[in-house]
């Protein structure tokens, strides 16, 4: 994702057909604009980053349950339009989940730069990269990626589950079948599978319970004099089910003061 003039603009592929769309904020609405060589490609690119901004993510049950909710509902007051962070294709929130187990942001952030510039797809005009696709990863060796700083255990995740999708035998549009089969990969648990769900499939009952951010907060908010158990994490939040994860982003918003998401990176697999 790109800034430029005023809005954003983010390259991505239907099949292997480039897609560039183009986000705007004009007159309090968001204005989109996709560029394609057919219209079934462009207004696929539409209903991605459709997604991935979260323009049809209505929040409007949630908020009217728990606007009074002694910690969120004083963020939800405050700042209504706190959305998720979504990736326009799931695989690409598995891969980033992937990278970013038990590393710090920064670290994650710089690994996830090296694959798309080494193994993401240019546009026309060379100035823009997408992340690498399924079939991408599937065909790289673990050699490569440990050239990019990800380590070996999590290099040989990567590419397991790319070869998983790439041959459809993961569907990630299936959502627990997918993770069914993702599980087998030694390396991918409950945390990355959440963040796949969360981030990547719309999931928003897929709270990252180990994320170092949850187990802190809760830590925290229950008094625990240390960092919570998993468990524990659903416990707290078992009581904004099915809205766990997005009463996640509102408690860490509520708690800090301020309008913010969980790391991107964390510290589960």
């Amino acid at each position: 994702m790109r800034r430029r003039g005023g809005g954003v603009v983010r390259l991505l592929h239907h099949e292997d057909e480039p897609v560039v769309v183009h986000a705007r904020v004009c007159s309090g609405a968001v204005r989109l604009r996709s560029q394609a060589g057919s219209k079934s490609a462009a207004a696929w690119g539409l209903e991605r980053m459709r997604f991935a901004l979260c323009l049809d993510h209505d929040l409007g049950a949630f908020h009217r349950r728990f606007v009074r909710d002694p910690l969120i509902g004083a963020a939800i007051r405050w700042r209504p339009w706190l959305r998720p962070r979504r990736s326009p294709e799931p695989f690409e929130a598995l891969a980033w989940a992937i990278c970013e187990q038990l590393i710090e942001t920064t670290r994650a952030f710089a690994i996830q730069r090296r694959l798309v510039w080494r193994y993401g797809r240019a546009s026309d005009c060379a100035t823009l990269r997408d992340a690498p696709s399924a079939r991408a990863m599937a065909g790289r060796a673990p050699a490569e990626l440990q050239a990019c700083d990800l380590a070996a255990g999590r290099s040989l995740a990567l590419i397991k589950a790319a070869r998983e999708v790439a041959a459809a035998r993961a569907d990630l549009t299936q959502h627990e079948a997918a993770w069914g089969r993702l599980r087998r990969i030694p390396g991918i648990g409950s945390w990355t599978l959440e963040k796949l769900a969360f981030h990547g499939q719309g999931r928003d009952d897929q709270l990252p319970a180990g994320d170092l951010a949850y187990v802190k907060l809760v830590g925290s908010l229950a008094g625990l004099g240390r960092r919570a158990t998993e468990d524990e994490v659903r416990e707290l939040f078992a009581p904004y089910a099915p809205h766990g994860a997005l009463a996640g982003i509102y408690a860490l918003a509520a708690t800090r003061g301020a309008v913010m998401v969980p790391p991107r990176a964390g510290t589960r697999w």
